[in-house]
Order: C-alpha cells, then sequence, then structure tokens
C-alpha cells in the first residue's frame, strides 16, 4: 500500500469489507505476512515489560487503572526493584526493557533518569524503552539524555468526537498528538497505536487513525482490541473482535512495512491462540511480562489480562515453542527500528 491513503470514507468502507469478507481478509493476512517476512525473515522480537506503577492521574473512562477506580489496590516500584527486574530479564535473554506505568505525580522526572541511567550503566548493550504518557518536553528531553531510546505514546483515537467519548474532557488528542511530534523532534524510536473496538468507534474512526500514522510514520505501532474492565463506566461493554484486531493489524504492516508491531496482551486475552493469530497478520513483537509477580495482578487495564503462563517472562521457553509452531523464531537482539541511527547527547 504505497501513496496517500484513499479518503477517510472510502477507507472505512475498505475496512469494513475486509471484515467481512473471507476471502478478502485471508488474501490481506496473507500479503501483510509476506511484507513482514521480507523485512525481518521469520523473526519476532521480544521486549520485557515491567509495569512500574498503577497509580495514574488521568481518568480515562476505559482504564482500569483509572484515578477513580478505588477498588484498585496500588503499588509502586521503586529504583532497586526495576533494576532487579532488569538483571532478571538480561538472564533471560532480554536485550530491551520497557518501562510501563500510568501518569504518577510520585515520581520526579529527575527519578526516571536516574532509574534509565543506571539501566543504561548496568546494561550498556540494551535498549531502554519508556512509556509514562503524557509530559513535557523537558522531561521527554531530560530521559532521552539519560539514555532512554524509546518511547511508547498511543493516540488510542485520533478523531476528536470519537477521545471525547473515551476521555474527560481536561484530556485532548491535540495535546497528546504534540507529545508524540516532539518525541520524534527529540530523536527518541516512537510509537503510537489506537484500540480497536473501543465504545462508540465506527470505521470511520479506524480509518482516520490510519491517516494520522501515515502523518506521523512511527517506527512502533502498538494497537489491541478494547477489552472492558468492570469497575470502569464502560463495564460491560463488547470488547473488541479478532477479525478486527487482525484486519488492523495487517493493515499497518502493509502501510509501515519495516515498523515495530507487537502482537498484544489484549490479543490474547480474547483468543487463546491470539498472539499466534497477530503474528500472521504481520505482527513482529512480543512482550512478556518481567515484573515482580506481586504486583501483576494490580496492573489491570482491563478485565481477565493474562498474567501467567506464556505471557510471563519467566515461561519463555513455553513462548518460544509457540512461535515456532506459527513458524516463526523469537530472537533475542535489541529489535531497533530498521536502519535508525540515534541522534542527539546521551
Amino acid at each position: 500500500m504505497s501513496g496517500p491513503l484513499p479518503p477517510i470514507d472510502v477507507l472505512a468502507e475498505q475496512i469494513r469489507f475486509l471484515c467481512e469478507d473471507d476471502a478478502a481478509f485471508e488474501a490481506l493476512r496473507t500479503a501483510a505476512a509476506n511484507t513482514a517476512y521480507r523485512q525481518f525473515r521469520n523473526r519476532i522480537y521480544i521486549r520485557g515489560l515491567i509495569e512500574m506503577t498503577n497509580y495514574c492521574r488521568n481518568d480515562c473512562y476505559y482504564c482500569g487503572i483509572r484515578n477513580s477506580n478505588q477498588k484498585l489496590e496500588r503499588y509502586r516500584l521503586t529504583k532497586e526493584a526495576v533494576v532487579s527486574c532488569c538483571i532478571e530479564g538480561y538472564d533471560l535473554g532480554f536485550r530491551t526493557f520497557v518501562l510501563q506505568g500510568g501518569e504518577d505525580g510520585y515520581y520526579r522526572k529527575e527519578d526516571i533518569a536516574d532509574i534509565v541511567s543506571e539501566i543504561k550503566r548496568r546494561f550498556p548493550d540494551c535498549a531502554v524503552t519508556l512509556s509514562l504518557g503524557e509530559y513535557d518536553g523537558d522531561a521527554y528531553q531530560m530521559w532521552f539524555d539519560a539514555g532512554a531510546d524509546r518511547y511508547l505514546l498511543r493516540h488510542e483515537t485520533a478523531g476528536k468526537e470519537h477521545y471525547a467519548k473515551l476521555h474527560p474532557k481536561e484530556m485532548s488528542p491535540e495535546h497528546r498528538k504534540q507529545c508524540l511530534y516532539r518525541l520524534r523532534e527529540i530523536g527518541y524510536q516512537v510509537g503510537s497505536g489506537f484500540m480497536v473496538g473501543s465504545p462508540y468507534q465506527t470505521y470511520e474512526d479506524l480509518a482516520e487513525d490510519l491517516h494520522f500514522l501515515k502523518e506521523l510514520e512511527p517506527h512502533m505501532i502498538g494497537i489491541g482490541p478494547y477489552v472492558p474492565h468492570k469497575d470502569t463506566p464502560f463495564a460491560g461493554r463488547q470488547a473488541g473482535t479478532l477479525r478486527q484486531t487482525l484486519v488492523m493489524i495487517a493493515l499497518l504492516r502493509l502501510l509501515f512495512p519495516q515498523a515495530l508491531i507487537p502482537s498484544t496482551t489484549a490479543l490474547s486475552t480474547i483468543a487463546p491462540d491470539g498472539r499466534e493469530q497477530g503474528f500472521l497478520a504481520g505482527a513482529n513483537v512480543v512482550m512478556p511480562n518481567l515484573s515482580p509477580v506481586s504486583v501483576r495482578d494490580k496492573y489491570m487495564l482491563y478485565d481477565n489480562k493474562r498474567n501467567t503462563g506464556e505471557e510471563s517472562a519467566q515461561c519463555l521457553e513455553s513462548l518460544k515453542r509457540c512461535a515456532r509452531k506459527a513458524g516463526y523464531e523469537i530472537v533475542t537482539d535489541r529489535g531497533d527500528y530498521p536502519g535508525f541511527i540515534r541522534e542527539g547527547k546521551v
């Protein structure tokens, strides 16, 4: 899929057709898998996910760690705990660590910089990815200077009207997009993405997401099905579907042949073989959980999240076997965006 995208209304109808027509879907998936193979062969990159904190200042209507959820037992990891996770992960073969959390004002920007610096000091051959939400450019710059390589900030939905239905009024899609462009300007490998099947979402919304990503040209794109959480305003809503999510993964692979696209935990939550289906649709990243076992059931963005078995880093061998069944091989290098050169002060 080269050249400009069709107008949003035309693209929306194309997405609808791919979701409803079996033959068209299979042709799309085959094309996406072939494109991924030409770029990456059969390699799947692993990232060690460390969920630092489930405190969040935001109140997004779909999220289980939203500020208003009084039923959630909160936690924060210390610097020592994060580094300990990295030590364990390094021994397992991980060469990228993803520090993820809610937007927790407890950590000063200097605290995050200190954690990043320590990880890079101990593991200079590893990449550090941050996924901590919206901050000002000074914080992003400080963390980059400390050694952070990548930043994940899913835009969740590009349309202003749809965004307003999922978030409180003090949040805006414009600010989130500004953060993404600032991250690119600083020199990060930048990741964005969106939910598939979230409440009130239309095919036009999905088409608008693709238009925005085409404009941003991210290095990483994380998408997954919306899965409801019982302690949010959207409790009981229908989850996004496997088919719709696979269609969007495949389209993204064709639009962004070199992008790093994960097969997410949410995908394996809605379908037992969801992760493998993601690989077959063009995904090339998986993120097993390196967080301490004692906190994994507290970082619940949605219900029924998979926290044990093949989703945990300790069961990496099982994950490798699953990948091989689908014809893929998990590799342990950093898995940078092809050709990316890090520039800026380190």
